[in-house]
This record gives C-alpha cells, structure tokens and sequence, in this order.
C-alpha cells in the first residue's frame, strides 16, 4: 500500500517551492493565492530570504506547509494515497492531501496555529531537548521524577526521543538522562516546549479555529500524531487535531501501525528527507522515496 508523509517544522529552506513555481501553472496559481490569503508575500521570503528569515514564526509553519501542499497537488494523477500521516505539523498538510481540508483553510488554521504558538512561547521560556540513545520507557520515567514540567513529545523512532518543558526541568532531565545513559541530551534552538502543557494556550486558541472550519470526510485514512491509529471519522479527526498541541508525537508507533496495516511504501512530501531516514530507521525493510513534480509539470 502507498503511504504518503509529510515533514514539520525544521525541514524548510532557502528556496524552498522556487522550481515549484517556476515549472508548474498550478504552482503558481496556488502560491498567489496563498500571498492573498495570509496578506503579505510568503512567496518572497520562501524563495529568495534567508535561513534566518525562514525562522520567523509567522513564515515557518506556512511555508512547509505549502510545499508540502502545493507538491501533492501538481501530481496530478500519480497521486494517490492509501494512507497518510504528517508530523507535527504535516498533520495538517497530510489532511489536505487526504481531502478532509481544502487548501484555503488548512492554510488558515496553520497560519493561526503558528502565531498561537509563538503566544505561548512568549507567556513562558521554555524549550525542548534530544535525548539519544535510550530506551523511551526511560526517558518518560526521568520526566516523570523530575520537578517541573518535562514531558516526552516527540517519539521520533526507536533510541530518539525529543522533551519538552521548563527551561530549568529539561537542563535537569538531560543531566538524569545522561547518567542513565543517554548517548547524547542536547537541548534545541527552539522557541519554546511544543507538544507539552505549556503549549495549552495555543491549544485553545486553535481549537475554536478548528471547530469553526468544515471537514470532509478523508479519502484515504489519517494516523494522528495523538493516537497512531487510522482515522477517518471527522470529528474524531478534529478532536486529535486539537489534541495535538499539548501532547507527544507519536511518529514511531505510527510508522508501525501503517505498517501492520499493509504500507509498504512510504512517499515524503515536502522539503528534506528527515521523515525517510526516521521511517528507515523504525523498520529498515520499509521502501522511502521523496515525491518530485517533474511527471506533472505539464498539468
């Protein structure tokens, strides 16, 4: 069976969607419209700003996003998922591709959803931290004895596990987890403790943005960061959705399920390759390849 991934925040680029736009009609189209409904040109820093730039909160989200998006569209016919998941925030972009979200408004709640982010970020310092090495029953019971707020957010694949928190509690906890063992426990240059508590601001900010949008029911299922489960109920969708924010990636246990379920190839759609080499590394025997528009650029 065909999977389709898509990445998260951290896979974006200078340049990023530049020979999207310049090679496909449909490209073109739809980065114009989303530089009219996100009110300044996206387009402008994707393509020609710096690293730097593409940092900026309001710019990341929406970016990859719309690479993400934008890609899968000028497939045109090759494209056609049996089933997908996004990380993080490819969650949403995974849910356009599926058709339970049309363009305009996954595009609208991703832009709404980064600038809650970064509210939250602000209330409290706070950050996240990759841990290397051990096994992730470990690590949730050094986050579980530790003062403070740590939690395990991102279950990457099996010995990377990715905390988040307090400033204070993760310095901690990466000193715990090293002397458990840890190969490394390195804090990120992060913002702030996405997919913790901390994120609960945001969590309810976005959710009356998403109670607010229509869903359609998904073409192929969705296995959610928050269940690993396939999904394709609607409000069940909603519900993870918004669940989302405030708890762990669970991206391991996902890649096993669609794996139980019958995946047998896995198709990353957007910038970078971090989703293959993760899936390569939760099951070796997996087939990974990243989608390109070269066969549709006629479309």
């Amino acid at each position: 069976m065909k999977a389709y991934i898509f990445p998260g925040q951290g896979a974006q680029f200078s340049g990023m969607g530049l020979d999207l736009y310049e090679s496909s009609p449909l490209a073109q189209e739809l980065f114009e419209q989303a530089n009219d409904i996100l009110g300044f040109n996206i387009t402008d820093t994707m393509f020609e700003g710096s690293a730097e730039d593409l940092k900026e909160t309001k710019v990341t989200q929406p970016a990859i996003f719309l690479h993400s998006v934008i890609l899968a569209k000028t497939l045109g016919d090759t494209f056609k998922p049996e089933m997908v998941a996004g990380h993080s925030l490819g969650e949403f972009s995974a849910l356009v591709a599926n058709g339970a979200l049309n363009f305009e408004d996954g595009l609208k709640l991703v832009s709404q959803r980064a600038l809650a982010m970064q509210k939250a970020c602000e209330l409290q310092p706070s950050t996240m931290a990759a841990v290397l090495g051990l096994e992730d029953s470990i690590v949730e019971k050094v986050c579980a004895v530790t003062e403070g707020i740590v939690v395990a957010a991102n279950y990457n694949c099996p010995g990377q596990l990715v905390i988040s928190g307090e400033i204070d509690a993760i310095n901690i906890a990466c000193q715990s987890l090293k002397d458990a063992g840890a190969r490394r426990a390195l804090v990120l240059p992060v913002g702030g403790a996405f997919h913790s508590p901390l994120m609960e601001p945001a969590r309810e900010e976005l959710a009356a943005a998403i109670e607010n949008t229509v869903f359609s029911k998904p073409n192929c299922p969705i296995y959610q960061n928050v269940t690993a489960n396939a999904v394709t109920d609607e409000t069940a969708i909603k519900a993870n959705l918004i669940s989302q924010l405030t708890a762990p990636v669970r991206w391991t246990q996902s890649v096993q399920q669609m794996i139980a379920d019958g995946a047998t190839l896995f198709t990353e759609v957007g910038p970078g390759k971090v989703l293959q080499g993760l899936v390569k590394k939760i099951n070796r025997e997996s087939q990974t390849v990243s989608a390109t528009f070269e066969t549709s650029i006629a479309k």
